[in-house]
């Protein structure tokens, strides 16, 4: 197995653990009733408060083509776990009971890391767009405001995360093939 390979496996172990930690994470640090991880939650209502409080979309990923090169995806993939591990910082100092969202977002910090690796390893350049999420915490005023943001953001995070693993899983079969 060539080194590429294991860097896309290992990022994709580091997502599946990340996936299998959010609803932990979410049980230890959303108490708001109503704001469920359960996919037929309703997640509309809370559309405003997303707009209100400006809470950034993540870089949309999909399969690889001759239009979303390799180079785009893992720029994307970089990009938006740049975001999530912002707003998690974020948040970090807005809970009542912070640590599995610590946690969470040492998680994040490895993937981002061995993403880094699969770039260096692809020979493809690194683009570092910068996130600025800074502003987030001066909107959240009110516990109830602290709970949106957490809810949403481990909410996107998740669907953030399903398609980086599925984006991982075309980079490998596409690699393993050429």
């Amino acid at each position: 197995m060539s080194e590429l390979a294991r860097a896309v496996e290992e990022a994709q172990s580091l997502v599946k653990k990340v996936l299998g930690d959010i609803p932990a994470v979410h049980g230890s640090s959303v108490n708001t009733q109503g704001m469920s991880l359960d996919p037929a939650g309703d997640t509309m209502k809370l559309e405003y408060m997303v707009t209100l409080l400006d809470i950034p979309s993540s870089p949309k990923l999909k399969a690889l083509s001759a239009d979303f090169t390799l180079e785009t995806c893992l720029s994307r993939m970089s990009e938006g776990l740049r975001l999530y591990s912002g707003l998690l910082q974020v948040l970090v100092g807005r809970l009542a009971s912070p640590q599995k969202v610590t946690e969470l977002h040492a998680d994040l910090k490895d993937l981002q890391a061995q993403v880094h690796k699969i770039q260096e390893l692809s020979q493809v350049s690194i683009l570092e767009a910068q996130t600025d999420v800074s502003g987030l915490s001066s909107r959240l005023t009110g516990d109830y405001e602290v709970q949106v943001a957490t809810h949403v953001t481990l909410a996107h995070l998740r669907s953030f995360s399903q398609d980086a693993f599925r984006s991982l899983r075309n980079i490998g079969q596409t690699r393993s093939s050429s």
